[in-house]
C-alpha cells in the first residue's frame, strides 16, 4: 500500500492506494527543481539583467506616477520577497515618484487587508499606496480600443493615468491561456468585466487552441497579449516557483521576451506525456488555488488529459471559501451538464455571462467523466447540485471511484494537478 500525500488547502490529505493499483504518480520537475541561489538573490540578479529591456531603475528615470500591478489572494506570488525589490529599483530610479500598487482581481472578489498584509507584509501595507481592482465599477475603467477578437477593452484607469506601468506575477502551466504570468496581469487582472467576459465567451473557450501549454493561435492569449501592449506595459517581472511555492527562477524586461524565456523554463520542468488511467486524482495544489470551486477546474482539465474513456476524476479541493462565485454557483446548479452546455453555447460573445468559462469547461469534462470532489467544506447537497459526487477523503472518493470502474482500475495520481502539463502523444 503506497501512502501519497495530496495538497489540500493549507496542509495535506492523505491517499492510500494498493502497489497493483498504482500506475503512475505524475508530479512536475519543478517541484524537486532545486535553485542553486536564494529567492531575493535570484529576483535581484534577473531585474539587473532584464530579458530585452533597460533595466526598471532606467525606465523609471523622469517618471513622476508609477502603476505597479501585482496578482490577487488567489494567487502564490511571493510578493513579500519581490514587491520591496520592485519598489527598491523603482526608487532608485525616480525616489519621488509617486507608486501606486494596483491588486489584479480579474472578477474575483476585492482582496481583504487581513489578505494584503498576509500577501505583502505589514511595511508595505502601511506605507504605501494600495488600491484594488474592482471590474464591476464601471467608473474605473477607460475604453482603449477593440482586441483581436472584436471584444471592447476596458482597462483600470490607473494603467493610462500614469508614466511607467509595470507588472509582477508568475507563471505556470495554464488551461486556456496556455500559460499565466505576463500579459494576464492586465487581461483579466485590471479589466472591466465587459472585457473579461468577452475574453472568456464560449466561443473563445470552445478553440482547440484555448487549452494548457498552447500560445500560438490562442484566441485568448492573443488578446490579452493585445491589451497588454496597447496600455504599454514597460516592464513584467515574473517568477517560477517549487512545489512549496519557494521562488526558482526570475524572469523580467520585456512583455513578451521576457514571457517567452519564462515559458520556456516552466515547460521544460512541467510538461510530460499524459499517462492514461482508470481513475486519476489530483489537487489544485492546496492554498490559495483550491479556495473555492470556481479555481478547481485547472486541476481537473489536467487529470481529463490523463483519464481513460469513462476514467473517473477525483479532485481534492478544500472549497474554505465557499463555491466562488454567484454567477458560477447558479450556472453549474442550473440542470444537467448537457443542459448547461447547451444553453451556454447559444450566448453571444458580447452577452457573456461572468464566470460562464468554469462551468463550460466543467460541462465539458462531466460529459465524458463522473468527477469526485473531495471536500471537507461544502455540503454534500450542494456537490450533487454541482454535477459531482461528494467525498470527504480520498480515500472515500477511491473507494467510489473502484465501485464504478472495478477493484483492478488502474490509477493515475497527480498530487499538483495545476503545475503539470499532460501532453497526450
Amino acid at each position: 500500500m503506497r501512502k501519497i500525500p495530496i495538497p489540500y488547502y493549507t496542509g495535506t490529505l492523505d491517499l492510500h492506494v494498493a502497489e497493483e493499483n498504482l500506475k503512475a504518480v505524475v508530479t512536475a520537475k519543478m517541484h524537486h527543481y532545486k535553485a542553486e541561489k536564494g529567492e531575493e538573490e535570484l529576483v535581484r540578479e534577473a531585474l539587473a539583467n532584464p530579458i530585452g529591456s533597460p533595466r526598471l531603475s532606467e525606465l523609471a528615470k523622469g517618471k513622476k506616477r508609477v502603476t505597479l500591478v501585482t496578482s490577487d489572494h488567489t494567487r502564490a506570488v511571493p510578493s513579500k520577497i519581490t514587491l520591496p525589490i520592485l519598489l527598491e529599483e523603482i526608487r532608485a530610479g525616480s525616489p519621488e515618484a509617486e507608486i501606486t500598487i494596483l491588486i489584479a482581481t480579474g472578477l474575483h472578489r476585492a482582496t481583504t487587508p487581513e489578505e494584503q498584509r498576509r500577501m505583502f507584509g505589514d511595511a508595505i501595507v502601511d506605507n504605501e499606496k494600495i488600491a484594488v481592482n474592482d471590474a464591476f465599477k464601471p467608473e474605473d475603467f477607460v475604453h482603449i480600443c477593440t482586441l483581436p477578437s472584436g471584444a471592447d477593452f476596458e482597462v483600470n484607469r490607473l494603467a493610462v493615468e500614469c508614466d511607467l506601468l509595470v507588472t509582477e506575477g508568475f507563471i505556470e502551466p495554464h488551461f486556456f491561456a496556455g500559460f499565466s504570468g505576463g500579459r494576464k496581469s492586465i487581461l483579466p487582472g485590471i479589466c472591466s468585466e465587459v472585457t473579461v467576459n468577452e475574453n472568456h465567451s464560449y466561443k473563445a473557450i470552445a478553440s482547440p487552441y484555448s487549452a494548457a501549454g498552447v500560445l500560438e493561435k490562442n484566441p485568448i492569449h492573443e488578446d490579452m497579449v493585445a491589451a497588454a501592449r496597447a496600455v504599454n506595459v514597460q516592464f513584467t517581472f515574473n517568477v517560477a516557483l517549487d512545489g512549496e511555492k519557494k521562488i526558482i527562477a526570475a524572469f523580467c524586461g520585456d512583455l513578451v521576451q521576457s514571457h517567452e524565456k519564462g515559458v520556456e523554463f516552466i515547460r521544460s520542468l512541467s510538461q510530460c506525456p499524459s499517462i492514461t488511467g482508470d481513475i486519476v486524482i489530483t489537487s489544485n495544489g492546496g492554498y490559495p488555488l483550491d479556495q473555492n470551486l470556481y479555481q478547481s477546474p485547472k486541476a481537473v482539465a489536467t487529470a481529463e488529459a490523463c483519464a481513460g474513456e469513462d476514467g473517473v476524476i477525483i479532485m481534492c479541493c478544500s472549497c474554505a471559501d465557499g463555491m466562488g462565485g454567484t454567477h458560477f454557483e447558479k450556472l453549474i446548479t442550473m440542470g444537467t451538464v448537457e443542459e448547461i452546455d447547451q444553453y451556454l453555447s447559444k450566448i453571444p460573445p458580447k452577452e457573456t455571462i461572468p464566470e460562464q468559462w468554469c462551468p463550460q469547461i466543467y460541462a465539458r469534462i462531466l460529459k465524458k467523466h463522473p468527477v469526485i470532489l473531495v471536500t471537507t467544506y461544502l455540503p454534500p447537497e450542494q456537490v450533487r447540485q454541482a454535477n459531482m459526487i461528494p467525498a470527504a477523503t480520498p480515500d472515500e472518493a477511491l473507494e467510489l471511484a473502484y465501485g464504478m470502474k472495478g477493484k483492478d482500475a488502474s490509477v493515475v495520481v497527480i498530487p499538483d494537478g495545476v503545475a503539470v502539463l499532460a501532453v497526450k502523444e
